[in-house]
């Protein structure tokens, strides 16, 4: 089984006015964040609008993630989508294409415990490398307890998951269990690393992809100072970017700095331009941003 951990953006999908895959800017975008350090990709996962795409372009998106990636890196396609046979499908194809692994949210819906636990085996058995769940209980009501997650995490080939909460004694009770533990919450991925954490995979990484990478890199020498204040730098653009729909502001903020991603896919709407403006104001208003900004 590869070996996972670190930090791994998960990567914002670019497209063109018409919502088609632009291949030249994720390849951009692909080396800028392994350029500072990054340890893999996180790729169609929310982020990355994976669930709102074609199954073909989201197979496009999964080879072309491959391919930019060197050697040593860490590649996981989310295939959750809204049904068990299409999550397979995306799964099978990941494998062929070089992913080290697949991930994926529960189904979409309000589906039992025994549905999901039913989802889960299926699709892990089916794949042909290591799965990770996708933890986010706010989605999904019936993963409640840690006595789910833990029969979860006891599926043939499921190797772990990424955890998005704040329950960060949950987390602690999943690593000791040898689960692979990814955290999910950016402002909080120190908090998560001194928990145990394997490594973090989040959007903000596609933004200061240096500033996770390095607190990672002091978290796991053991400098909990040096890495509380990066984490203290990243929440601070955090803050900004959570006055305005998350997903759009990302990708407003790669375009400052000259790095089209395009639109969301509608219905998620785009920032208006009185938005822009007060983005960009209050990224420059915090240290990070504003070397963001000027890079």
């Amino acid at each position: 089984m590869p070996v996972f951990e670190g930090i791994l953006p998960a990567i914002v999908t670019p497209l063109d006015a018409n919502e088609r895959f632009n291949r030249t800017a994720f390849e951009r975008l692909a080396a800028r964040v392994y350029a500072a350090g990054v340890d893999g990709l996180y790729v169609c996962g929310q982020t990355g609008e994976g669930w709102v795409q074609s199954i073909e372009q989201r197979k496009a998106v999964a080879e072309a993630a491959v391919h930019a990636s060197p050697a040593g890196k860490t590649v996981i396609i989310h295939i959750g989508a809204a049904s068990t046979a299409q999550s397979i499908e995306l799964a099978r194809h990941a494998a062929r294409v070089g992913a080290h692994a697949v991930s994926s949210l529960p189904p979409p819906g309000a589906y039992s415990f025994e549905e999901i636990r039913a989802y889960y085996r299926d699709v892990a058995a089916a794949s042909e490398t290591p799965f990770l769940i996708y933890y986010f209980p706010s989605l999904a009501p019936a993963l409640n307890t840690t006595a789910r997650m833990l029969e979860l995490c006891s599926l043939p080939n499921v190797a772990g998951l990424k955890f998005t909460d704040s329950n960060l004694f949950r987390l602690w009770e999943l690593r000791r269990s040898g689960a692979v533990v990814f955290n999910g919450s950016d402002e909080m991925l120190a908090a998560g690393l001194l928990m145990g954490a394997n490594g973090g995979i989040g959007s903000i990484y596609n933004l200061l992809p240096a500033e996770f990478a390095g607190l990672y890199s002091n978290a796991s020498a053991g400098r909990w100072e040096q890495a509380r204040q990066l984490q203290s730098a990243i929440n601070e653009v955090i803050r900004v970017i959570l006055q305005f729909p998350v997903f759009p502001a990302v990708k407003a903020t790669l375009g400052f700095t000259g790095l089209d991603c395009g639109p969301c896919i509608a219905p998620r709407r785009g920032l208006t331009e009185e938005e822009l403006a007060e983005l960009r104001r209050g990224l420059l208003a915090t240290a990070a941003g504003a070397r963001l900004l000027a890079s």
